[in-house]
């Protein structure tokens, strides 16, 4: 960022998070690094025994993933489900590059795990630079598949199944349904995209405010975009199943959640995307939270501005879920 630049402020409680951050160093996205950053944080014992404490229980299952090879996915139950319920497809975030199936899924308590009756299944989708594009957002995808098939013995309505993710997971998701409305694949009945990874092409005026700013900057996005697409990045080469920002129809998509800080990298290609939703007749909701940065949510859970926008994707989720 340029001695000019100018840029929203952080919210000042959430502010303390990220000094605190700075203060231990810069902390960049290394090839040796990626080991460590895809590891599991907590141990899947202590995973299971909060869930346990919810209601749930916890199993995985292998499945073909993108050109039949094998791919995991985590199914979460309530221990005394009764009757098809929805479905929650989830899609891990960490720049395509990292991050873990199994991981955040406390980040669900609130929202969605405490007060429905729901299936949560999360895909462990392969990671670039090791498997760039097509195969996250195909192995996501083929998940879904599977989910629809095979929703009767899961006990999930398959007129219901929502696709969520967060940051990469978020563009993954609206990848994944794009792909399911343009292959006539298992229907999507809402997508949940918060602070999504949309567009690979670098030329947003957020992108260029958060440079060296705040935990995910527009240099970590250059590094992921590179892994995941190459020499393809910013060319016409690029399929908008893999950068969503890219498609020029948005029509028959399903209701869709978006919620992104104002003082976040992925600001801009979020309000863009949900203008051109609303530019095809699409039913979304948009929440832009003043001075949130990327991931506060999941890293400051306890601050008034997090809490206010779990509060605002519950609230969407019991409306959806009423229906």
């Amino acid at each position: 960022m340029s001695e000019s630049t100018v840029r929203p402020p952080f919210d000042p409680e959430l502010a303390v998070f990220l000094t605190a951050v700075q203060a231990r160093g810069p902390m960049p996205l290394t090839p040796e690094a990626l080991p460590r950053m895809r590891a599991l944080e907590v141990p899947e014992a202590v995973l299971d025994a909060h869930l346990h404490e919810l209601g749930y229980h916890r199993r995985s299952v292998t499945v073909p993933g993108h050109l039949g090879d094998p791919i995991d996915l985590a199914v979460i139950r309530r221990t005394d489900s009764t009757g098809p319920v929805p479905a929650v497809y989830s899609i891990h975030g960490g720049g395509m590059m990292f991050g873990h199936h199994l991981g955040n899924l406390d980040s669900f308590d609130d929202w969605l795990l405490r007060d429905h009756d729901v299936v949560l299944v999360s895909v462990d989708y392969r990671l670039a630079p090791e498997h760039p594009d097509p195969y996250p957002v195909e192995d996501a995808y083929a998940g879904l598949v599977w989910l629809a098939e095979h929703a009767v013995e899961l006990g999930v309505d398959p007129t219901r199944i929502v696709v969520a993710g967060q940051s990469a997971g978020g563009g993954l998701a609206a990848g994944v349904t794009l792909l399911a409305r343009d292959r006539q694949g298992p229907a999507v009945a809402a997508q949940v995209l918060v602070s999504p990874m949309l567009d690979d092409r670098d030329d947003t005026v957020s992108g260029r405010q958060f440079d060296g700013v705040g935990v995910a900057d527009r240099q970590m996005m250059h590094v992921a975009w590179d892994a995941y697409l190459g020499e393809r990045r910013g060319t016409d080469a690029v399929d908008p199943s893999a950068a969503p920002a890219r498609a020029t129809d948005l029509s028959g998509l399903p209701p869709t959640y978006l919620d992104c800080g104002s003082a976040e990298v992925f600001r801009d290609e979020t309000v863009a995307y949900a203008s051109a939703l609303w530019a095809a007749g699409v039913d979304a909701e948009l929440h832009v939270w003043p001075g949130a940065f990327h991931g506060s949510t999941s890293m400051v859970p306890d601050a008034v501005l997090s809490r206010a926008a779990v509060a605002a994707l519950a609230g969407w989720t019991a409306r959806l879920l009423a229906r």
